[in-house]
C-alpha cells in the first residue's frame, strides 16, 4: 500500500520558508494522498489543534516558533479534467510548484496564467491571498477550489464567487481556520488578448526583439523582470513583497498625488477608490537598500524585505514596522503586510 502521510517530530523549518528563518514545529505531517486528511486529523497532535498549512513557505513570516502542528501537501497530479475546445478547466493539487503549473499550462496551449510566472509558492496556497502580479490575479481564471471543510469535517468544493476574491484577499485568507485547501481547478482559455500594458512588458519584450508576442513570450518577459527585480531566495532569504499596495478612497488619493506628483496612483476596487504604490513610498522614507544587523530591505526593491544571513522572524518584524509607522508618520497611509505572520500580531 502506497504511503499516504509522513509524520516528524521536532521538525526544522528552515528550509522550509523562503525567508530562510530558523524556527521549528513540534509536529510536521506530510501528505502524499488526501485520502488520509481523517486519519490525520485524528492524530493526538492535530486533534485538539487547528493545523498550520505550509506550502511552499513563500508566504510567511515566523516571528517565532509555531505553536501549532504543521501540515504540508506533497501532492502533484495537474491534469485537464474538462476541454470544450475553446477553455479546458486544468485542475492541480496543492502541492504542485506555482511557477512549475504556469509553464505547463503554456506547454499545454493555455493561456492566462503568463503573467503569473516565477511567483514563489505553491498551488494550494494561491488562491489564499489571490496572488496576482502585472495587472493579474489567480482569482480571475478560479473555476473551483476543493477543500477539506474542518467545521463540517468533509470535503466540499467553492465555486469562483464562493471564494469572494478581492485584492490579495479570499474567503481563505479571512478564515484561515475553516478551510484546508488540497486541489485548484482553473478554467483557462486557448486563445485571449494578452495583458501588455503594465509597465516593463512592452519594453521586455522590445529588448527580446518580439514584436508580436505569444503567452509564452510574455511569461518568457516576466521572468525576466522579476530575476533583475526581485533577490533570489536561493541567495538571500526573503519573501517577495512584504506589504500589500494600499487602496484608499481617491480623494484621499487625488489629495496625495498632488503633494507627491510622482507617486504611482493606479485603480482601485472600484470608481471611489485608488491603489498607491507601496515600494514608492517606503523609498521615499529612506528604506530601500537599509540594513540592522542582518535584517534589511532589498537595494533592488524596497518592497521586498530580506534575511542576509541570521535575522531572526522578530527582527524582520520589528523591522517591518518601522517602516510602516514611517510611511504612515509621512504620508498619512496604513501599510498592511502581505505574508501571513505566525507567533505575533501584525
Amino acid at each position: 500500500m502506497k504511503q499516504q502521510y509522513r509524520l516528524t517530530a521536532n521538525a526544522d523549518l528552515r528550509s522550509r520558508n523562503t525567508f530562510g528563518i530558523s524556527a521549528r514545529a513540534n509536529q510536521l505531517v506530510e501528505i502524499q494522498e488526501v485520502d488520509a486528511l481523517p486519519e490525520v486529523l485524528a492524530l493526538p497532535a492535530f486533534r485538539d489543534n487547528i493545523p498550520l498549512v505550509l506550502g511552499g513557505g513563500s508566504n510567511l513570516l515566523f516571528a517565532s516558533d509555531p505553536q501549532a502542528p504543521l501540515l504540508a501537501f506533497d501532492t502533484h497530479r495537474v491534469e485537464i479534467v474538462d476541454d470544450d475546445g475553446a477553455t479546458a478547466l486544468l485542475r492541480a493539487e496543492a502541492g504542485v510548484e506555482w511557477h512549475a503549473l504556469v509553464m505547463r499550462s503554456l506547454e499545454m496551449g493555455l493561456c492566462g496564467l503568463e503573467n503569473l510566472a516565477l511567483i514563489p509558492g505553491t498551488t494550494g496556497a494561491a488562491p489564499i491571498q489571490n496572488i496576482g502580479a502585472y495587472g493579474t490575479e489567480v482569482g480571475e481564471f478560479v473555476h473551483a477550489v476543493e477543500a477539506w471543510d474542518r467545521q463540517r469535517g468533509s470535503m466540499v468544493r467553492l465555486d469562483r464567487d464562493a471564494c469572494t476574491f478581492a485584492y490579495r484577499d479570499s474567503l481563505f485568507k479571512r478564515l484561515p481556520d475553516r478551510y484546508l485547501l488540497t486541489a485548484l481547478e482553473l478554467a483557462l482559455p486557448r486563445q485571449r488578448e494578452l495583458r501588455l500594458d503594465y509597465a516593463g512588458i512592452p519594453q521586455e519584450l522590445s529588448a527580446l526583439g518580439i514584436a508580436a508576442p505569444t503567452a509564452r513570450d510574455v511569461a518568457e518577459a516576466v521572468v525576466r523582470i522579476r530575476r533583475r527585480k526581485l533577490p533570489d531566495p536561493a541567495v538571500v532569504g526573503n519573501a517577495g513583497s512584504f506589504f500589500k499596495n494600499p487602496i484608499v478612497p481617491l480623494p484621499q488619493a487625488e489629495t496625495l498625488l498632488l503633494a507627491n506628483p510622482g507617486l504611482p496612483l493606479f485603480g482601485g476596487d472600484d470608481e471611489a477608490t485608488g491603489k498607491l504604490s507601496a515600494a514608492w513610498m517606503i523609498e521615499q522614507c529612506g528604506w530601500k537598500g537599509f540594513r540592522d544587523g542582518d535584517a534589511g530591505v532589498a537595494a533592488s526593491h524596497a518592497l521586498v524585505l530580506v534575511n542576509h544571513g541570521l535575522a531572526s522572524g522578530a527582527q524582520l518584524l520589528a523591522l517591518a514596522r518601522r517602516i510602516a509607522n514611517s510611511v504612515q508618520e509621512r504620508f498619512g497611509v496604513d501599510l498592511q503586510p502581505e505574508p501571513r505572520i505566525i507567533g505575533a500580531q501584525w
